[in-house]
């Protein structure tokens, strides 16, 4: 009889009603799933759940994916009710899982909104930008938690006489960690400690000391995060210390200049020795502004709490902007919004962004049970591995053991060393372009994530062969001449081609955008486009890296999901028309200055991230020639960070040559993922061809997706000329400045 009922369940299922396409995609970004996730836990293709969520025309799922999908719409569904709907309690039955090896959310993001009118709350971080590696209304505020009963160690509260922040909560699949990934713990003058949590909850903390305090973290609080991939580890819980829990735990609430240039405070310390004397330990970097605190793992069981001391500097004011002065309760919403859409916080966000990819990719995972029944460690595919590998000798930055024997002051060429970066390159204006009254910035968003996403990188060590036949599928670094590619004439199809000036145009193959003069090495991404300009390529010696794959594919949607939920929190959505969307970003920092921040702190998270990848040594007693504390790391590789840069300058040159080849207007400046073009007019349509809304394939499109473009700044072509005559530069970088048209003597040592 069972069976008869499961084939009517099923039958019913088959024909199940599905809410229309808008509310199947705000359900599935409610929860923080991406298309990638849904698609694995279906078992069909990304593309597939992107039809059935398709607002112009959606597709309907059949089969047992329409009765799976209708089980996971209607659990999301009484998770998020639709706006003036009234929540149900779920159902039991869990839904389906994601399979090893997805990143699920650590977090279920909710509805976000500004802080109370009147609140102190400072904007996102402006001023010259940092170059290296009609919206909508926003929902309402998630309502203030009601006290309930417990022990007085956990009881929650709501802020009395405070906004509780918008609701960024666990989503309740792992009661482990039902108060969020963290807390900020702060002492009022009454003598009672508490820590604020993400989504409004507030925690009573008995703990008289950091060691009580770590203790309670462990075994009460209930915080932290599930793991991002089958085989990586939860996350650490996270306390985040304010200068009054500082005071009252005996800590000091600034570092000296000594300390501060140690990254430490001194091992004597009081607090020190009471963190030795209750067993527990330091990492490496001692007890700093992000010190871990742990016992040795016994098992898988882990004991391990992170703090983060914002008046020690831990939140670099260039990406966290002013959080370190927020109160407690929004300290925690932004860094709850972080933890949840990215991961939590490790370190800087450069930390951070490295982490995320060792989290996404942990180096190991157990084995298949042996015929005992037994498992083991053992290599993850797709991973970097537990151990670090040898870079090629032209990708060591100098300095590195590799290059002992060099002479002390040998100076490597480009046919030593590997030299690729972003641009930095501008030239005088035409006196076509001086007629023109404007000068008008576009900038890449999220121009190195997008880079990175699919991009085949190395993940072992280089192969060195002689007089090798260029591969444009096979990662690595290549010796090939490339100064006889001519760019009066390119290649912009399959069969077209367009002459352009020259002159006119920075080279693709060099970071100032100067014509290579004779044989350099060059990551892939670099020859193969070469080749794509239609130049043949002869390279006579290469370091490749038969072991390969898409490794940063995981870490760039996650941080593009981080970044487009967001922006569609602060009112700026994906595929607006390039009218709306201008629109929508103007002010758009100014909506809810927090997120703004998130944003902020996302964007560095990329490019610290892949920085990284090529970390240098610093303050700690180096001397060229010998071996520094990150290269002992499996994530050192300065070859992926090379390939990355690469494809990010290339797309960015392939967009300007088919912007020149269609329009005949070129750049006068480009620094990094910003370009600089004269026009009659101050908005990007002035600059950018639309026809019928549609933008020139292959060229500048105006979007807030990763590799779209969104307005930089606008200033006078009389600004331009003045700046370069006040400091006698006809080619200064007015990219640089186009933001807000601030230039100060000391940008150029006056």
């Amino acid at each position: 009889m069972s069976e008869l009922f499961d084939a009517v369940d099923a039958l019913v299922a088959s024909r199940a009603q599905l809410p229309p396409a808008e509310e199947r995609k705000r359900l599935r970004t409610a929860h923080g799933l991406t298309l990638d996730q849904v698609a694995a836990a279906l078992q069909v293709r990304r593309a597939t759940v992107s039809g059935w969520e398709s607002s112009k025309k959606p597709t309907e799922p059949r089969g047992p994916e329409r009765e799976a999908y209708a089980r996971l719409l209607g659990q999301l569904a009484q998770l998020y009710p639709a706006p003036g709907a009234k929540a149900e309690p779920p159902a039991a039955t869990p839904a389906p899982a994601a399979p090893t090896g997805t990143p699920a959310p650590t977090e279920a993001p909710t509805p976000l909104t500004g802080p109370e009118p009147g609140r102190r709350s400072p904007a996102a971080t402006v001023g010259t930008r940092d170059r290296s590696v009609g919206p909508p209304d926003l929902p309402p505020a998630a309502p203030r938690p009601a006290r309930t009963t417990g022990p007085s160690s956990t009881s929650r509260r709501p802020v009395t006489g405070k906004p509780a922040p918008a609701a960024v909560v666990a989503s309740g699949t792992d009661p482990r960690f039902e108060n969020g990934p963290l807390a900020v713990v702060d002492a009022g003058t009454d003598g009672r400690v508490l820590a604020y949590c993400p989504g409004g909850r507030v925690l009573d903390v008995p703990a008289k000391s950091l060691p009580a305090l770590v203790d309670w973290t462990l075994k009460e609080a209930k915080l932290g995060g599930p793991r991002l991939s089958g085989p990586g580890k939860d996350a650490d819980p996270l306390l985040v210390l304010t200068e009054s829990a500082l005071e009252r735990y005996g800590l000091p609430t600034a570092l000296t200049d000594e300390e501060r240039l140690a990254g430490r405070i001194p091992e004597g310390h009081k607090v020190v020795r009471q963190l030795k004397r209750a067993e527990w330990k330091l990492t490496k970097r001692g007890f700093g502004p992000w010190a871990r605190i742990y016992r040795p793992a016994t098992g898988a069981e882990r004991a391990c709490v992170q703090l983060c001391i914002p008046s020690w500097q831990a939140l670099d004011a260039r990406h966290w902007g002013g959080a370190d002065r927020l109160p407690p309760a929004e300290l925690a919403r932004v860094l709850g919004v972080y933890a949840a859409r990215v991961m939590t916080p490790r370190g800087s966000t450069a930390v951070t962004g490295l982490e995320l990819m060792t989290a996404l990719h942990p180096p190991t995972r157990a084995s298949e049970p042996g015929a005992d029944g037994t498992r083991h460690s053992e290599h993850n595919p797709g991973s970097l591995g537990r151990d670090p590998v040898d870079c090629a000798p032209c990708e060591a930055p100098d300095g590195h053991p590799l290059l002992a024997d060099l002479p002390r002051f040998h100076v490597r060429g480009p046919d030593e060393k590997l030299f690729e970066e972003a641009y930095d390159w501008a030239r005088p204006l035409t006196d076509d372009e001086c007629m023109r009254r404007h000068l008008v910035g576009i900038d890449v968003n999220m121009a190195f994530a997008a880079g990175a996403n699919g991009l085949t990188v190395g993940l072992g060590a280089p192969t060195h062969v002689r007089a090798p036949a260029f591969d444009p599928k096979l990662p690595g670094s290549w010796l090939v001449d490339l100064s006889h590619v001519d760019l009066s004439r390119v290649k912009v199809g399959k069969d077209s081609w367009a002459d352009l000036d020259a002159g006119l145009l920075p080279s693709p193959f060099t970071p100032k955008g100067e014509r290579p003069e004779g044989p350099a090495w060059y990551a892939t991404p670099t020859v193969a486009y070469a080749v794509e300009l239609g130049y043949e390529v002869r390279p006579t010696e290469a370091y490749v890296r038969p072991e390969n794959g898409r490794y940063l594919d995981t870490w760039y949607q996650r941080l593009r999901d981080a970044f487009l939920t967001t922006m569609a929190d602060l009112g700026v959505g994906a595929d607006l028309p390039p009218a709306d969307f201008l629109a929508a970003m103007d002010g758009w920092e100014k909506r809810d200055p927090q997120l703004a921040i998130v944003v902020s702190a996302i964007k560095a998270t990329v490019k610290g991230g892949l920085g990284k990848l090529r970390e240098r040594p610093r303050g700690e007693g180096w001397r060229p020639g010998e071996p520094w504390r990150a290269l002992s790391r499996p994530t050192w590789r300065p070859d992926i960070r090379a390939a990355v840069i690469s494809r990010t300058r290339i797309n960015l040159h392939r967009k300007i040559v088919k912007h020149a080849a269609f329009t005949g207007r070129y750049p006068v400046a480009v620094l990094s993922d910003c370009v600089v073009y004269a026009a009659d007019g101050s908005s990007p349509l002035d600059v950018l061809p639309y026809r019928d809304g549609r933008p020139l394939p292959g060229g500048f499109k105006l979007g807030i997706n990763p590799g779209l473009v969104k307005h930089e700044g606008t200033q006078s072509v009389l600004w331009g000329e003045g700046v370069r005559e006040r400091f006698d530069a006809p080619d200064l970088n007015l990219a640089r400045y186009i933001k807000d048209g601030t230039v100060t003597d000391a940008d150029h040592g006056e």
